[in-house]
């Protein structure tokens, strides 16, 4: 049962690795074709490009990873492996979530309507906005990591007095909870903003909604449309983005379980269908990489049309 088990993990796990990665190559190769056609690139597609990116290198970090956890033995892994390792996972992890909540953030900005003036002074800025946004998501990113290397220092500190085998192995599961719980506590900055933006953008919908029952019958107009379009869009990163934060809880609770393995490969599943699935949305989601992605896919089925008389 077992064996079936991790048999289905590790090919749900393949198919989010590739959807991830051709998802986001995807992304980031339409913009940057867009950006040197035209001379010029969006704040929108900018984010994506970027997003994408990093999108591509957290995938793979995950995955070797997983390989280490499962290939090499604990003792075997060093204090600049475990060092690299940590370090890389939060900084791909940290654009990643961060450039996912300033898109919400800009769409926030340019659909939403409020007359209050705080509100209209950021939406007036709001392509500096999503630049500073980023700036100050940096000084957290290097408060994290400094955090995160004052405790990798601790820990190999203390495993350097008490060389014991048995010791080292049993407080390696600490240290890595501590690890794992400090990512998880820097994580849940950006993800309050993103919860906020998506509050207000209901907010905002309601009220226009109860704005245009007085002066219209129909509930077609533009803003409506805009509004409902975005929502789709963040309610499905909202649904991801707590599977992933649910991954790195249940990753919390189960650091040191006996079934280590079949939870490694549940826990990445999980994990990984943050930055595969949203590939997916963020391309629906958008005109330019829906039409590419449609004529991608029908030029791919008029070559398959084309070859089968060859074949047969």
């Amino acid at each position: 049962m077992t064996a079936i088990l991790q048999c289905t993990l590790l090919t749900i796990l393949s198919v989010e690795f590739i959807i991830g990665n051709l998802g986001n190559a995807f992304m980031a190769l339409v913009n940057i074709m867009d950006w040197v056609k035209r001379r010029k690139i969006s704040s929108v597609d900018l984010i994506l490009s970027a997003l994408a990116v990093s999108r591509i290198a957290w995938l793979w970090l995950i995955l070797m990873m997983l390989l280490i956890s499962a290939l090499s033995p604990a003792s075997l892994i060093t204090e600049k492996d475990v060092r690299i390792l940590n370090i890389s996972w939060t900084m791909t992890n940290h654009f990643s979530i961060w450039l996912a909540t300033c898109l919400s953030i800009f769409y926030f900005l340019k659909i939403a309507n409020f007359s209050s003036s705080l509100f209209l002074f950021l939406k007036w800025r709001v392509k500096k906005v999503v630049p500073v946004t980023m700036v100050v998501s940096l000084l957290f990113l290097l408060i994290n990591i400094i955090v995160i290397n004052i405790k990798i220092d601790t820990w190999f500190v203390g495993c350097k007095r008490n060389i014991s085998y048995i010791t080292r192995s049993n407080s390696s599961g600490q240290f890595f909870r501590l690890i794992l719980f400090c990512n998880i506590m820097f994580a849940l900055i950006p993800f309050t903003f993103f919860l906020l933006t998506f509050l207000l953008l209901i907010f905002s919908l309601w009220k226009h909604l109860k704005t245009i029952q007085h002066t219209t019958k129909g509930s077609g107009d533009v803003s409506t449309t805009a509004h409902v379009k975005v929502l789709q869009t963040v309610v499905s990163f909202l649904l991801l983005y707590t599977i992933f934060f649910l991954s790195l809880i249940f990753q919390l609770w189960n650091i040191g379980s006996q079934k280590k393995n079949t939870e490694i490969l549940f826990f990445t599943v999980m994990e990984l269908a943050f930055p595969s699935g949203h590939s997916c949305v963020l391309i629906l989601g958008n005109t330019k990489l829906r039409r590419a992605f449609l004529s991608v896919m029908q030029c791919l089925r008029c070559r398959s049309k084309d070859a089968e008389p060859l074949g047969s």
